[in-house]
């Protein structure tokens, strides 16, 4: 069985993170999605507030393409993780150029830590390759419209977090 792991903070999940978990199932039998545990980001949302919209996010993801996808909180090393689940493929996005020479130096550096697990990288789709959930974040904390970046259920989370009306 292949298996595939996507990290991230996820904070919130986004339909750029959507798209390329959608395109990741079809490479794997598996997809993990490695929640990070990050406390020095100051997540907006709780894990458990996370994990959930994730799981509730993927669960029809899983059904269209018969992909088990689940939600797996994690805070040790990328490369660790991946071997608590029996990964043998790390999945990362990329947006933009900047993306590339971050995610670059963490290849090295994982395949120095263990050799046997592959990276692959997945180019964001146009439409989504702006969308950060930092961003995200931002524009509904001011009163914009988010809703070409996340889904009706987390435009609504977000909405209630940062008592927008």
């Amino acid at each position: 069985m292949r298996v595939g792991l996507y990290p991230g903070t996820f904070d919130p999940i986004t339909l750029g993170h959507i798209d390329i978990i959608r395109r990741a199932a079809a490479l794997v039998d598996k997809l993990v999605i490695g929640v990070a545990i990050n406390r020095d980001k100051g997540p907006l949302f709780t894990l458990e507030e996370r994990v959930a919209m994730i799981e509730a996010e993927c669960e029809k993801l899983s059904e269209q393409t018969g992909t088990e996808i689940v939600a797996h909180p994690f805070e040790n090393l990328l490369i660790d993780c991946a071997g608590d689940v029996g990964a043998q493929i790390i999945v990362r996005g990329l947006r933009a150029v900047a993306d590339f020479e971050y995610e670059y130096q963490m290849v090295g550096m994982n395949r120095a830590l263990d050799a046997s697990v592959e990276t692959v990288f997945l180019m964001a789709e146009a439409r989504h390759q702006a969308i950060a959930s930092k961003l995200v974040k931002e524009i509904c904390r001011l009163g914009g419209d988010v809703s070409k970046f996340v889904t009706p259920q987390v435009e609504e989370a977000l909405q209630q977090r940062l008592r927008v009306k």
